[in-house]
């Protein structure tokens, strides 16, 4: 149904592509190899930024525990002078779950939690529907997204701006799309809960616990997983769409309620060293940080997620990685995007002790894969095989554009003939259910507004289309795109239940009409 998930993107697109695949085994590689590649990777971000493909990038690249290339591209924001640099700092969006499951291994290595902790013990007031998988899930469950919860869960509830104690209490009453450990569903509320959870025996909120554990001993002072100190960085970049007339800083993204699965902000040079971590198995600068049994669990492929959309290979899930082998070997990866502006990945080659970090402001846009398959092509190939910008373009502009297209044509013009709507004070009223909490319905200067979330946190101006049907135009990176408002009339003459269909995702978006 159009309206659904598909254009739920404000809070719900976290994506977790990554862009090599293949079946040879990667060998180390030297030294010369790598440094003679990084004269073709910085003129790729410099092509990518003149032609327009992001505003700015910032790219990192590790190799044998050094970090080899740290610089900045373009611009922080479209159409102003501030150029991005490495310490430019910008929402990491789903590249925030590896870095998450870091936090997660720290406390698994100094013994607080182990992955088969249990849900039920760190977090007793955590329900999933059914009883069974809530006494038995495990941090290992959520992270790898075998919960059994649907992938969209809690996002709807996010976008109209419930709180994280609101949206985890909520999942509860979410009907599962898959038995219990039985599939795979990437779901940023089980990810959060994950990792919320998983700090509870600190006594410090995740916030505190992902500091403590890896921000500050790696020295990733411009590193946060809060909203407001990405605010308060004077050097960050901004978000960017093309809302039909180029690159705009026209939105933001608030994602403290995710911060786990996507709250993360960061820099190329913050991350650079986190990847040093990760490539080096737990050591950094000689010492021992995370025991390497409990950061190998996390690149453990457990959970097949499908085909890798630029080849078709096989891809799996670990906790927070994609594991997949690629064309040139084992790769550990993961994609980030907010589709109000942020694109970012992160692509290592742990058998070649190799890495690359992308961060761009844009979305949509393929450039983060573009450059680091092009890149790896030319390190262990010598030459790119394929125009990787362009496949990956195509590939994150079929993730919106086609649901919005298919809206609009579904909504382009009413019925002929046309039903009038009843009279409008017949839909106005407080309507209710569990889940999505309030909708009030008011009528005023002759037309409908719907207002949802917490103190109605968020409103929009109906449109009618036909008879007891009317239109919202939830998403603001498609303000075009509508989604269906239906009303239901009871024995009574007026509407006694209004389905919302941008709050529809998992089934919960009917709500009932209560009393004044």
């Amino acid at each position: 149904m159009v309206g659904k998930s598909a254009l739920n993107w404000r809070a719900a697109f976290c994506v977790a592509l990554i862009g090599t695949t293949g079946s040879a085994l990667a060998d180390p590689v030297s030294r010369d190899k790598v440094l003679a590649a990084l004269p073709r990777l910085e003129a790729m971000a410099e092509k990518a930024v003149a032609d327009r493909a992001v505003p700015g990038l910032s790219v990192a690249v590790v190799h044998n525990d050094e970090v080899v290339y740290l610089k900045g591209f373009g611009h922080r924001e479209a159409g102003k002078v501030e150029t991005v640099d490495a310490d430019t700092v910008f929402q990491i969006a789903s590249l925030s779950k590896p870095v998450s499951a870091t936090v997660v291994a720290s406390l698994v290595s100094a013994g607080l939690v182990g992955w088969d902790s249990r849900i039920a013990d760190l977090d007793p007031g955590f329900r999933l529907q059914d009883p069974y998988p809530t006494a038995e899930l495990t941090i290992r469950d959520l992270l790898a997204h075998r919960s059994g919860l649907p992938g969209v869960a809690g996002n709807e509830l996010e976008d109209i701006g419930f709180d994280r104690e609101t949206v985890l209490h909520r999942l509860r009453l979410v009907r599962p799309s898959s038995s219990f450990r039985a599939g795979y569903s990437y779901s940023n509320a089980g990810f959060t809960e994950g990792g919320v959870a998983a700090a509870r025996p600190t006594g410090k909120n995740w916030e505190q616990v992902s500091e403590a554990r890896l921000f500050r001993p790696l020295g990733m002072n411009a590193t946060s997983a809060r909203y407001a100190d990405f605010l308060a960085r004077p050097n960050r970049a901004t978000l960017h769409v093309d809302l039909g007339s180029g690159w705009a800083a026209a939105l933001k993204r608030e994602p403290d309620m995710q911060a786990p699965a996507g709250g993360v902000s960061s820099s190329a040079r913050d991350l650079a060293q986190w990847m040093r971590l990760e490539l080096s198995n737990g050591l950094f600068d000689g010492e021992r940080l995370i025991s390497a049994d409990a950061l190998a669990a996390t690149h453990q492929p457990l959970m097949a997620r499908g085909t890798n959309p630029a080849t078709g290979a096989a891809s799996f899930y670990g906790l927070g990685w994609n594991v997949e082998f690629g064309r040139h070997g084992l790769n550990w990866g993961h994609a980030g995007a907010f589709s109000v502006g942020s694109r970012t990945l992160v692509s290592l080659y742990p058998d070649a002790s190799l890495g690359i970090l992308v961060l761009a402001n844009a979305f949509p846009t393929g450039a983060p894969e573009g450059l680091a398959d092009s890149f790896f092509d030319v390190v262990f190939d010598g030459a790119v095989s394929q125009d990787w910008m362009a496949t990956w373009d195509g590939i994150y502009a079929g993730l919106l554009g086609p649901a919005a297209a298919q809206a609009k044509a579904t909504y382009a013009k009413p019925p002929t003939p046309t039903s009038p709507p009843l009279a409008l004070a017949t839909y106005a009223g407080r309507y209710r259910n569990a889940y999505v909490g309030d909708a009030v319905v008011t009528e005023a200067g002759g037309a409908l507004t719907l207002a949802v979330g917490p103190g109605g946190a968020r409103t929009y101006r109906l449109r009618h289309f036909d008879r007891d049907l009317f239109l919202a135009f939830p998403s603001p990176e498609t303000p075009d795109a509508p989604s269906a408002i239906r009303f239901a009339i009871g024995p009574t003459g007026s509407a006694e239940a209004v389905t919302i269909e941008f709050l529809d995702d998992v089934g919960l978006g009917r709500l009932l009409r209560v009393a004044p």
